[in-house]
């Protein structure tokens, strides 16, 4: 044994060939955390002292090769001053150079995923051999930052400038051929093979049958590139990058290209320390802050889920009640993560517009080749069409997906809930009305909750569990399972009117609601919420959910909370609605709506919007600069989140930022509205609050925001 460690071992083979194993105790993956560095540096020692080996194979114990750093460092890390920062990516370079300059071949047996850091692992080897189940890439600017342990020095003079930026600034890992291809590693092979191929290459390595010391010359020098070939290569890429992603709002991206651009012609140490200079200052900025957070959120509510399903029932079929678009949507979502479903509904049109969306979106996995039409096939036979009840005896849960009105929804319920067996869970998937109410119309009010699923179904990623006064543990923990089995991310919420997305939304429409009484142009306040990273502002949000959806939530939100969601005017929203503007439903709203070239709704502004918004507009207009609308509407949308952290609507910070993240396309680079307000600074936040407290009480700081100032706390504690 060269080396023993327990996430490190480094061992001999056979024929002077030594196998450094990564395979961390206690982990389900192995990852650059600080105890790993430590022990590659200790293996990198003894290997420098070794005399007896004459090359080595980088394998791994886990089902994932190196999954990267570890993020739930990086949080801390990241507090440190920017110069720290840069010592420490130059430091851990340190190790990689000197694990690079060892004085014998290595190649890299790529068994799994091999992202970020682990990917990072295998270019530091003069070559790697890939399993046919493996993936490989440097996703680091998800999180806001870019490779930091030399990817972008030594992918940049292995597969070349314009690949490394693609491969870099997308984030997006390859497939085994896709790899190969670029020249990102130098053979695929099946998983069985893949040691005894990488022990192969050594040998011929060793023999002198491949010149490693080429491959590895080729990355402590500067990229072969003249100057001209650099400029076009950099002016492709920045074109095609900055059209994807707004250097402002996503700045990582642009600091990898920049940080390229200066190491490019230098050799690999003086280079690796431009990488750490530019690491830091990506690691420094807000987005990282937040999309690292995010990705922490992220596993945190998963990790919940889990918790929530311990005791689930088994889920062998389900059932929707409600066919067209959205039942449709759900069968679909159901049947293409394996789950048989029933769809019923009492009109037979109505089946065929439910299996004609769940078609219609297998159809375009078809197209873009995702999916064989063999596969589209056995998917759609999934799904159960039928206009009575007579196979839902042994169904285990039922969505019911009815008309948004009270009445229906207690007839359907009531009716379904005698014909299941007693054990089954009824959930509805209504946006507005109480769990508790519709259960009263129940024998088995504990089997009944609430499953908001958001449309498109098939695209957003939340589901809202609602918890109702009856509701049991089991019935949450089956229908959280049912969410998590469909692809969706379960956020299990306490109930009240509008549950928390809708909720929140409400306040951030009234906010804009009032922006437009007071003079503002609605296309104006679009332009600026999309500045601010929106995907579409509240305008055109509005005419994409439907102004008459829109009225009947905000019915239902004023009777909830008169003392900030009833206003005592009549908004811009109410009186497009009734001027019969629906928004795209029916092609006027706020907007004019018109068929693209790929048949798409294209919106263009209309005179008549701004003749009709004559009536409900103040006649001493007032003009608002882009900072005040963005304070208006997110101190409504912002404090209504808090006060659901108050009224435990939802239980933790992270539950809600994810929630509105996934539910209505939050900013994703600000972390969320408690993320928001952390880097606002609470009392920053406060003051505020106070500034435009004379608005209403949507305006004022909720007791939650006063307290944590007072106590100088933060949502997200720094570590």
């Amino acid at each position: 044994m060269v080396y023993q460690g327990n996430r490190i071992t480094v061992s001999m083979l056979e024929d002077g060939i030594a196998n450094m194993h990564f395979n961390a105790e206690g982990e389900s993956v192995n990852k650059f955390d600080m105890e790993t560095n430590k022990q590659l540096g200790e293996a990198v020692s003894a290997l420098e002292q070794a005399d007896d080996v004459k090359g080595l194979i980088v394998t791994s114990g886990k089902g994932v090769f190196i999954a990267g750093a570890d993020i739930t460092e990086f949080v801390a890390s990241f507090q440190k001053p920017e110069d720290e920062i840069k010592d420490w990516g130059v430091k851990v370079n340190g190790t990689f150079n000197r694990f690079e300059d060892l004085p014998f071949p290595k190649v890299a047996a790529i068994n799994g995923a091999a992202l970020g850091g682990g990917c990072e692992m295998t270019l530091v080897c003069e070559y790697r051999v890939m399993s046919e189940k493996a993936s490989i890439g440097l996703p680091e600017t998800q999180l806001g930052i870019f490779p930091g342990f030399g990817g972008t020095v030594r992918s940049t003079r292995v597969i070349g400038i314009d690949n490394a930026l693609e491969l870099i600034a997308t984030g997006k890992p390859k497939k085994p051929l896709e790899a190969l291809k670029l020249g990102l590693v130098d053979a695929t092979v099946a998983a069985d093979d893949l040691q005894n191929a990488a022990v192969d290459l050594v040998k011929k390595c060793i023999s002198g049958e491949l010149d490693w010391q080429a491959k590895r010359e080729e990355k402590l020098n500067p990229v072969k590139l003249n100057q001209l070939e650099q400029a076009m290569a950099f002016n492709s890429a920045k074109g095609m990058i900055f059209s994807k992603a707004n250097p402002k709002q996503y700045p990582a991206p642009a600091l990898a290209i920049e940080a390229i651009e200066k190491h490019v012609n230098l050799p690999r140490d003086k280079a690796i320390e431009v990488e750490a200079t530019y690491f830091a200052k990506a690691a420094k900025t807000p987005q990282a802050e937040s999309l690292v957070g995010l990705f922490l959120n992220d596993q945190l509510v998963k990790k919940l889920a889990k918790k929530h399903s311990k005791q689930a029932h088994e889920i062998n079929e389900a059932a929707v009640l409600g066919a067209g678009i959205m039942g449709g949507g759900i069968a679909y979502q159901a049947a293409s993560k394996g789950l048989p479903i029933i769809m019923k509904d009492i009109k037979s049109e109505q089946l065929d517009l439910g299996m004609g969306e769940a078609s219609k979106l297998l159809g375009k996995m078809v197209e873009r080749k995702k999916m064989t039409p063999a596969k589209m096939g056995e998917t759609l036979s999934r799904i159960r069409p039928t206009l009575n009840y007579g196979d839902f005896s042994e169904t285990d849960i039922v969505i019911e997906a009815v008309v948004e009105n009270p009445k229906v929804k207690h007839a359907v319920l009531k009716e379904v809930e005698g014909l299941v067996k007693e054990d089954a869970i009824l959930a509805s998937n209504t946006s507005t009305i109480s769990i508790t109410h519709l259960a009263e119309v129940l024998e088995r009010p504990e089997n009944f909750v609430g499953m908001h699923f958001f449309n498109p179904v098939h695209r957003m990623p939340l589901v809202e569990v609602i918890r109702g006064e009856k509701s049991s543990e089991e019935a949450i923990a089956t229908t959280v399972a049912l969410a998590t089995k469909m692809g969706k991310v379960p956020v299990v919420v306490n109930d009240c009117p509008g549950f928390l997305v809708n909720r929140v939304l409400f306040p951030y429409f009234g906010a804009f609601d009032l922006l437009l009484k007071q003079g503002a142009d609605f296309t104006h306040v679009d332009k600026v919420m999309e500045k601010f990273g929106w995907p579409m502002g509240p305008a055109y949000l509005i005419d994409v959910v439907g102004l008459d959806t829109g009225v009947h939530g905000a019915e239902v939100m004023a009777q909830g909370f008169p003392d900030r969601m009833n206003p005592d005017y009549k908004g811009a929203i109410q009186h497009l609605y009734e001027n019969e503007r629906l928004g795209q439903k029916n092609g006027v709203g706020f907007y004019k709506y018109e068929t693209d070239k790929r048949g798409k709704p294209k919106k263009v502004a209309d005179e008549a919007t701004y003749k009709l918004l004559e009536v409900t507009t103040d006649s001493d207009k007032q003009e608002f600069d882009d900072q005040t609308i963005i304070d208006r509407t997110m101190l409504a949308f912002c404090n209504e989140t808090v006060r659901c952290l108050e009224d435990n609507i939802v239980s933790t910070p992270a539950e809600a930022d994810m929630a509105m993240i996934m539910g209505v396309g939050f900013p994703p680079f600000r972390g969320g509205p408690c993320r928001y307000i952390d880097q606002l600074g609470l009392d920053n936040y406060l003051a505020l609050c106070e500034k435009y407290a004379h608005l209403g009480k949507a305006y004022e700081a909720p007791q939650k925001i006063r307290d944590m100032a007072a106590a100088g706390e933060r949502f997200y504690p720094v570590a």
